[in-house]
């Protein structure tokens, strides 16, 4: 996955501080930066003449150009204190070059000279994330809230890590803190579909799905109402929105599981264990699928 769009454009942020009137301290990506209108910018020097480059070559997509052009601008003036700007966005061109390790440890960079920038911890939050250290990104997610309590980018995936930890009576205050402040977003729904769903109250949760559902489409949403339906009865409904995920994602072990258990509800113990045999080729547990079979798996498969 690319973080195209986490990246600043550099140049023009660059141009906006070195022209300003009056000496100040201004932010560039939430992280002060000090200005001075005693340091003219020289737009035809080598380090912008490689911001510029760094800028266009992230646009079309050239991450490796990307990288040579702006770790040829830091080369080139080491003590420029708008560099963490440049060392921010570097850690996101090296993850979209696939440099997991490389990324985290220039984000890390950027951190240290600015550690109380919202875009770095949340760049390198998601990057974490990505490579499954939940802990550290949960960690920078905690660290972002403290800085910053309306940051609702960093208030849903907080909320859904601390689920993930069994911390429901954090989900829970995290929810309540977007829905008395970011009430009828796409954030909030997601919020409390998960929360509502993983705290048991799946009645509750169904309408932050279709509502969810009203704007996105996608199988995950599907399958999680699918869940909260085969839970309070609702076969019928359960059916149709296992169906549409399998249409989306028809490889999907965890949907074919959904579909075992429904057949067996509806008295189809053949249809149950094709599928939940299905389920165990994609992947799923066949612990979890052993209740709809007649006879277990063999050993050896």
């Amino acid at each position: 996955m690319h973080y195209t769009k986490l990246l600043t454009p550099i140049l023009a942020t660059l141009l906006l501080l070195f022209l300003s009137p009056v000496i100040h301290s201004t932010t560039v990506n939430d992280t002060p930066i000090s200005g001075t209108s005693d340091t003219p910018i020289n737009e035809d020097s080598f380090y912008m003449k490689k911001v510029d480059e760094a800028d266009k070559a992230c646009a079309e997509g050239k991450w490796r150009e990307a990288e040579s052009a702006l770790v040829e601008a830091l080369r080139e003036e080491p003590g420029n204190p708008s560099n963490v700007l440049l060392i921010s966005n570097l850690g996101i061109i090296r993850y979209n070059m696939g440099q997991d390790s490389l990324a985290i440890a220039t984000l890390n960079e950027a951190h240290a000279l600015a550690p109380s920038s919202v875009t770095i911890l949340s760049n390198r939050a998601r990057i974490l994330a990505a490579n499954g250290y939940d802990d550290m990104a949960y960690a920078d997610y905690d660290r972002i809230l403290k800085l910053d309590s309306m940051e609702i980018s960093a208030r849903l995936p907080h909320c859904l890590f601390a689920l993930r930890r069994h911390a429901f009576a954090t989900a829970k205050k995290d929810f309540e803190f977007m829905q008395r402040n970011f009430p009828e977003t796409i954030d909030t729904e997601i919020a409390g579909a998960s929360v509502l769903s993983g705290t048991g109250e799946f009645e509750a949760a169904i309408p932050y799905y279709s509502r969810i559902l009203q704007k996105r489409k996608d199988a995950e949403y599907y399958s999680g109402r699918a869940y909260c339906y085969l839970l309070t009865g609702s076969l019928q409904e359960a059916s149709d929105d296992i169906n549409a995920a399998l249409e989306l994602t028809p490889d999907d072990g965890e949907l074919f599981l959904y579909r075992a258990a429904l057949n067996k509800m509806r008295y189809r113990p053949a249809d149950a264990e094709a599928d939940a045999r299905r389920a165990v080729e994609l992947g799923v547990d066949k612990g979890r699928a052993s209740k709809f079979l007649s006879k277990p798996f063999p050993d050896n498969k």
